[in-house]
């Protein structure tokens, strides 16, 4: 019984979490929406700009780095089998692919998971701490319009542009490992490439970069904004918010490879 009520608890506490992220975002996109619909209500340019700076081109070293590592060790990885089949030119196809649907939007969700995803839970999480949030509603000023839409733009869109230089930086990598430990021709790799490579695969990859850095910000804004119990507090929904992103992104990796295959993208 002591288990069955543990289990019990434990349900009931993800499904209230995933209730309150819910109205989060049903919240943010009313507000978004109405941004858009009323020009008297402004939801702060600036703010996003300066958001997309802070979480987007702050990643973009590490992320790059990640990806050209990526990018060289599956060339390396990849060669022995296919030369075995005495195929080691079709390398190129199957990187591009792999990248363009799969690697490049991952490894840019999960490395902006721990480099601004964290960032933000713990930049809202002391502005709760500090009464900051409360303030804010004294003067009447919504902390989701003015907090929230703006980590939410900014996480989507600099996801995106991180997931194109994800994409653009291992298959590089890639084509360099290919011509100088393979002795692929960068002719033969272009064409290979070019030739694998179809319109769908990269919009699949961006379409799942958006979903992710969606739920980047969003988890991150709704455990910052929960915050108790002081500087304490601050850093368990720091830590709740890299893990909840990291398995909400591969849960929806798996949903979004399980519906484009049943409907024919790859």
């Amino acid at each position: 019984m002591r288990v069955v009520e543990l289990l019990g608890a434990r349900i009931f506490s993800t499904v209230r979490h995933v209730g309150s992220l819910s109205y989060l975002l049903f919240d943010a996109t009313r507000w978004l929406v109405r941004g858009m619909c009323q020009r008297r209500v402004r939801l702060g340019g600036g703010a996003m700009i300066a958001q997309m700076v802070r979480v987007g081109v702050a990643s973009m070293f590490i992320v790059s780095l990640v990806s050209s590592a990526i990018g060289f060790i599956l060339a390396l990885q990849m060669a022995p089998p296919l030369d075995e089949l005495g195929q080691v030119t079709l390398v190129p196809n199957i990187i591009a692919v792999a990248t363009l649907r799969e690697l490049g939007p991952l490894v840019a969700a999960l490395v902006m998971t721990g480099f601004a995803g964290a960032a933000i839970a713990a930049e809202l999480g002391t502005m709760v701490v500090n009464e900051e949030i409360e303030a804010l509603e004294a003067i009447a000023l919504n902390p989701v319009r003015f907090l929230v839409v703006p980590r939410l733009i900014a996480s989507m869109a600099s996801l995106i542009c991180l997931a194109v230089l994800s994409n653009a930086v291992a298959i590089l990598a890639s084509a360099v490992a290919s011509r100088l430990v393979l002795g692929i021709p960068w002719r033969t790799y272009y064409d290979n490439t070019v030739l694998q490579v179809e319109p769908i695969d990269f919009g699949t990859g961006l379409v799942k970069a958006c979903v992710f850095g969606l739920l980047i910000g969003l988890i991150a804004c709704g455990n910052g904004l929960k915050v108790t119990g002081g500087a304490e507090g601050v850093g368990n929904a720091t830590t709740r918010t890299v893990v909840q992103s990291i398995m909400a992104i591969v849960l929806a990796d798996l949903i979004f490879t399980i519906v484009f295959y049943a409907l024919g993208w790859f």
